[in-house]
């Protein structure tokens, strides 16, 4: 029989990068170091082979990655696990660099509004703060990531331009990421929106150089994922549980639920090398140790089952 999506030219598999541990638990109330490595051990075992693991910022601004170090240098490493950290600077890179991580990322923002309040400095200025990190994460041969917020809409400034996503993910392609990761911060995108938008950065960049980072805030995330996925993205950037949300977005859910990516993937016959029984068996471990349900449906659906 034929399949009924091939005429869509989805990806034959995808990639998906956890982000969980960092940008999910940054959103909630701090926990032990102990139940942080412990969750980070068991998306280990699941299958993913990209785990966002902590973040090296001002202790003050982010206090659940205070602790970021103890937890990379506690976690049990699996073999092709890249284990990554977000570093705004120099002196965050370097700490990451002591802490053995595999991979950096550094973040800006399509809007100057949600720049100005969330590392308080213009677009541009966050750009050239990049540099240095570039350059010493380049000496060290550490790969850099790169996160663009705000592609859809901004909560200071309205709708964002798909042109000015596009100048932006360029820029940050030529400075040395090796990818930008597109993020719909306050969840209020739709497929066709999410079309429109990577019509414009894929005129300029490859599939390969770009990720999608979707909140859930309307419940569409899922369906902005599949729609990226027909126009040949497969990385995608989720949270186990859907844990997260983001502080300088008055109202914006948390990430998508890896596990409801998982499977959305699975069901389209696509491969992810991820075990959606071991992910959904971390969520609940970790919205154990907060106290908390998921917001993943399908973890849900499981517990009733």
């Amino acid at each position: 029989m034929n399949n009924p999506l091939a005429s869509k030219h989805l990806p034959s598999s995808v990639t998906v990068v956890e982000v969980g541990p960092r940008d999910g638990l940054q959103g909630e109330r701090s926990l032990p170091i102990a139940s942080k490595i412990e969750f980070i051990n068991q998306l280990s075992r699941a299958g993913l082979t990209h785990i966002e693991s902590g973040a090296f910022v001002a202790k003050h601004r982010v206090p659940q990655m205070a602790d970021s170090k103890q937890v990379l240098q506690g976690i049990s490493r699996q073999l092709g696990v890249r284990y990554s950290a977000l570093t705004p600077n120099r002196q965050g890179l370097e700490a990451a660099i002591e802490s053995q991580v595999s991979e950096v990322a550094v973040f800006t923002s399509a809007s100057e509004g949600f720049c100005q309040r969330n590392i308080h400095c213009s677009v541009e200025a966050s750009l050239a703060r990049f540099e240095d990190v570039i350059a010493l994460a380049s000496q060290y041969h550490i790969p850099v990531r790169g996160y663009l917020s705000c592609v859809i809409d901004c909560p200071y400034d309205g709708a964002t331009l798909p042109d000015k996503v596009a100048q932006l993910s360029q820029t940050m392609l030529e400075m040395g990421c090796y990818q930008v990761s597109l993020g719909d911060t306050i969840g209020t995108a739709t497929p066709h929106r999410i079309a429109t938008m990577l019509e414009a950065v894929l005129n300029i960049a490859d599939p390969d150089a770009i990720a999608v980072h979707f909140h859930d805030t309307y419940g569409q995330a899922l369906a902005n994922i599949y729609q990226a996925l027909t126009m040949g993205i497969h990385v995608i950037d989720s949270s186990t549980a859907g844990l997260g949300g983001c502080p300088y977005a008055k109202g914006a859910a948390g990430n998508v639920a890896t596990e409801d990516v998982l499977y959305l993937c699975h069901g389209l016959g696509i491969t992810t090398g991820v075990s959606l029984d071991n992910v959904v068996s971390a969520a609940w471990y970790i919205c154990g140790q907060l106290n908390k349900l998921p917001s993943s449906k399908v973890s849900l659906a499981f517990k009733r089952n």
